[in-house]
């Protein structure tokens, strides 16, 4: 039993494609919840530090995505505006009021089609890792590789894959070895996990495509870890900070799971950030 499961309860949330697995705290409707949302392939257990620093300071919510660990199985017949509509959902049965999205990579993505579809209810916006959603700050190649990730990780050997994923995502000893556990959901059925990271790439894509303005109004803040290694996101981040002026912290020694790499250093930014908001 990880912290997580030890110190929030467990919940389900029953869609049309499948159910959803998350974990909250006792919910103050007063208060703001940190809503912790982990990246593609990754889960609940990517933000274990910061439920255990948080828990007993504000509420908290973390969830396996759709289609991930154990919300699973899972019909890959969703966009990343559907994530948006079915966290609306969840927050509306939990009276979540004063949701504070941390999105780590493709929670991030996620994270701004919430601000999308519901920029009144979005109290405060953290990405960590992640990318703006504007389809100018993407390539042409980049666009079309997004569609075709599928064959490439069908491809890689699985030892290939989480040797790669382990490293290739965190720099500390810590965040390599929560990657690898969490990639072991996976083992024996690298198809699943193929499926999964291509489909995730895919509505990735059809988001861009969309073109929607993906604007965020509400107090924000931009992490990145300086050793960032996944695709083109330390570009995409100065890029993102230059042209809208969200303030940025880049964190030394970090990969792109920065939050396991560097966690007391993100969890202040994060305290500081939501004290703000708090005021």
């Amino acid at each position: 039993m990880n912290v997580i499961q030890k110190h929030l309860t467990e919940k389900i949330h029953e869609t049309a494609s499948g159910i959803i697995h998350y974990w909250i705290n006792n919910i103050d409707t007063d208060m703001l919840t940190l809503v912790f949302l982990p990246g593609l392939t990754a889960d609940h257990r990517l933000f274990e530090k910061q439920i255990d620093y948080f828990k007993d300071k504000y509420n908290v919510f973390v969830w396996d995505a759709p289609a991930h660990a154990s919300s699973y199985p899972f019909e890959l017949n969703f966009s990343l505006m559907d994530k948006a509509k079915w966290l609306n959902e969840i927050f509306e049965k939990e009276k979540i009021t004063r949701p504070v999205i941390v999105g780590q990579s493709m929670g991030g993505y996620v994270g701004q089609a919430f601000a999308e579809l519901y920029p009144e209810k979005l109290q405060g916006f953290i990405s960590i890792d992640s990318a703006p959603l504007q389809r100018n700050y993407l390539t042409k190649i980049e666009l079309w590789l997004l569609k075709r990730m599928e064959p490439i990780y069908r491809w890689y050997p699985w030892k290939s894959l989480l040797k790669a994923g382990a490293k290739g995502t965190a720099e500390s000893e810590y965040g390599r070895k929560l990657m690898y556990e969490m990639m072991m959901t996976y083992d024996g059925n690298k198809k699943r996990y193929a499926q999964l990271a291509g489909y995730g790439y895919k509505i990735l894509a059809e988001a861009y495509e969309k073109d929607l303005p993906y604007k965020i109004t509400c107090p924000a803040l931009l992490i990145c870890g300086e050793k960032d290694k996944a695709g083109s996101t330390l570009r995409f981040n100065k890029a993102w900070h230059k042209n809208t002026g969200i303030p940025i912290e880049w964190i030394k020694g970090a990969g792109h799971n920065s939050n396991t790499d560097k966690p007391e250093v993100v969890n202040e930014l994060i305290e500081n950030f939501v004290k703000q908001i708090a005021e």
